[in-house]
């Protein structure tokens, strides 16, 4: 099949080199003009993927049209603050070829899941999710990755499973949208505040506390959305949460470790040099629990340190101080 990229950083290249590699005709764009010169003359992307190349037989292209002119299926991957903007340029060129997105987030101001902008600007285009824990620096170099990919219609999953599929790359097909949304975009929050645990010195059982409680988190508020609560317990749901929360790899683990260190939030951002979509996320996932009167006390103390300016310290110490209850009170909302 032709499939169109959009979007040229560590996660684009990945796919970019998997699809080539199980043997799709792939295309992919960026919109900066060294990087292209250099994809063209020597053929890697310094600053998102070490020791990295990409397949001979990927053609690069800084228009979107061009990209995803006659494409069979069209990949999102870029940040989720520029999903609208690079979904209307999709709705611009006229396609109605499926579109997979990789990105995991929720969108500022809106509140929005990323498959409801979808609706919006690309109803006529079939919609699929990429989820699970998949670091990009591993999946290009075809270490064994399990993901899931989502949609409403079964058939779309079934198509992009087939799509994906590869002997380091196991696919597996869900249908429950919001479950893989909201556990995909809240596990940035929590790997963020595990980050700050390790910056601020404290141990593995605060680590794996905080994972725990995060994940009950991540769960009440996707069943106030109307997720499943099993899915949770999946790929998109613990699987990712934990890949998220215990890796170098990760760019939420790596900023909150800084802002833990001491290091203000804007200067961490600037240190991780990429896009930390557990920052922005944090925000939009704080407004829409404060909304909805959803309680997320993890989520809440990290807003506080990120936009409040509040001590991390003081932070883990209010948490640690909250009153007592029993482990599952309103998880499941009963």
């Amino acid at each position: 099949m032709k499939i169109g990229i959009l979007g040229c950083g560590s996660w684009g290249s990945a796919i970019a080199n998997l699809l080539a590699r199980i043997g799709h005709e792939v295309h992919i764009y960026t919109r900066n003009e060294k990087q292209y010169a250099r994809i063209q003359s020597v053929g890697d992307n310094p600053g998102y993927l070490e020791d990295f190349t990409f397949d001979p037989s990927i053609q690069v292209h800084l228009s979107v049209e061009e990209t995803i002119d006659g494409a069979d299926g069209i990949v999102l991957a870029v940040p989720t603050g520029a999903v609208r903007s690079t979904m209307e340029a999709v709705a611009r060129s006229g396609s109605k070829a499926p579109v997979i997105n990789l990105a995991k987030g929720l969108e500022q101001g809106s509140h929005l899941r990323l498959s409801q902008v979808a609706k919006e600007i690309l109803p006529d285009s079939p919609y699929i999710v990429l989820s699970g824990p998949s670091h990009a620096e591993e999946v290009a170099k075809f270490m064994p990755t399990t993901v899931l990919v989502c949609a409403e219609d079964e058939k779309y999953a079934l198509w992009a499973q087939d799509l994906f599929t590869y002997e380091s790359f196991r696919v597996y097909v869900q249908d429950d949208m919001i479950g893989v949304e909201i556990g995909g975009a809240l596990k940035n929050i929590i790997a963020l505040g595990a980050g700050l645990s390790d910056g601020l010195g404290y141990g593995d059982n605060a680590k794996a506390a905080l994972m725990t409680r995060g994940l009950t988190e991540i769960q009440r508020l996707g069943i106030a959305l109307g997720a499943k609560p099993i899915t949770f317990q999946g790929l998109s749901g613990i699987g990712d949460l934990i890949v998220t929360c215990t890796s170098v790899h990760s760019r939420n683990w790596r900023f909150g470790n800084l802002v833990g260190k001491g290091t203000d939030p804007d200067a961490a951002i600037e240190k991780v040099g990429m896009v930390v979509e557990g920052y922005k996320t944090t925000k939009a996932c704080y407004e829409l629990s404060r909304e909805l009167g959803i309680e997320m006390p993890i989520t809440e103390k990290l807003y506080d340190v990120l936009y409040r300016g509040a001590d991390p310290g003081q932070a883990v110490s209010d948490l640690m101080q909250r009153p007592n209850k029993h482990e599952n009170e309103k998880i499941f909302l009963l």
